[in-house]
């Protein structure tokens, strides 16, 4: 960070890997905490037939490495609870801990040392049992606590997956607005093929983490998605106001999924038949 630092930082064998530098700003150490973001999705289609809707939602952010010491109220992690996070959602879908997976897939993509600091997932949990995640994003930071690669964990609804992990070529720190590039190889939505170029901007504003995705081909913006969230600490106070705001958030999800479906289809809007799965796990 560009911060003066005010003491010497302790050892690296001793620092925890997702704790920053003593002296690091604000922001860095923020994106490392557990925390419940309450805010919105925003989904705009400019292709065909403009569509754009916008929803309030709520999601989590977890710490990797702080994961099996959270106790929450109404939060059970990896066992029942109103709210409840497993880890058979995510990863390798056995149940196995998650930090061990993205560490290998890290190393594997040669990111390890680059990405040696706190892992943060940003997922919805299971509310009273059910949950869909149209996608997730696994937050991979250094030992200062500077973000260097984000793994963005997608699912559709046939119950297939896959990851998109974006970086900076040359792996420096990923800034407030950068944007990061992958090709489209997964199937999501059927009235779009499998075709163009995602585009990832993500970004911490004070309290407020906020990512943005946009699909473009052929030089032009196809769709433009947007979510972003206040961050309080993960705590009772912060899930009890969940359950009251929105008790069913995640069975709505794949309502409202369905309901945006239906609505083009009676527009009449060009249907694509679902191809396979790319082979590749993540691109």
């Amino acid at each position: 960070m560009n911060a003066a630092r005010q003491a010497e930082p302790a050892p690296r064998a001793v620092r925890a890997p997702w704790q920053p530098a003593a002296a690091e700003a604000g922001p860095a150490v923020e994106a490392l905490q557990p925390a419940v973001c309450f805010g919105a999705v925003m989904h705009e289609r400019h292709v065909e037939a403009h569509n754009r809707f916008v929803y309030p939602t709520a999601f989590l952010r977890l710490p990797l490495s702080r994961l099996d010491a959270l106790r929450v109220p109404l939060l059970g992690i990896e066992r029942a609870g109103v709210f409840s996070f497993r880890n058979r959602d995510h990863g390798a879908r056995d149940g196995s801990p998650l930090l061990p997976w993205i560490r290998a897939l890290l190393h594997a993509r040669g990111l390890a040392e680059v990405c040696d600091g706190e892992i943060v997932l940003q997922t919805m949990p299971r509310i009273l049992g059910f949950v869909f995640n149209p996608v997730s994003f696994w937050f991979c930071h250094d030992r200062e606590g500077v973000l260097r690669a984000v793994l963005a964990e997608v699912n559709n609804t046939f119950g297939e997956r896959h990851n998109y992990l974006v970086h900076h070529p040359d792996l420096r720190a990923i800034a407030a607005g950068d944007e990061l590039r992958a090709s489209k190889c997964f199937h999501v939505s059927p009235f779009f093929p499998v075709r163009g170029e995602y585009r990832f901007r993500f970004e911490q504003r004070g309290a407020v983490h906020a990512v943005a995705i946009d699909l473009w081909h052929g030089g032009a913006l196809q769709l433009a998605t947007r979510l972003s969230g206040r961050a309080e600490p993960l705590a009772g106070g912060a899930m009890r106001k969940w359950l009251a705001r929105q008790p069913f958030m995640t069975l709505g999800v794949v309502a409202r999924i369905h309901w945006q479906a239906l609505r083009l289809a009676l527009r009449r809007v060009r249907f694509f038949r679902k191809p396979a799965p790319p082979i590749e796990e993540t691109t």
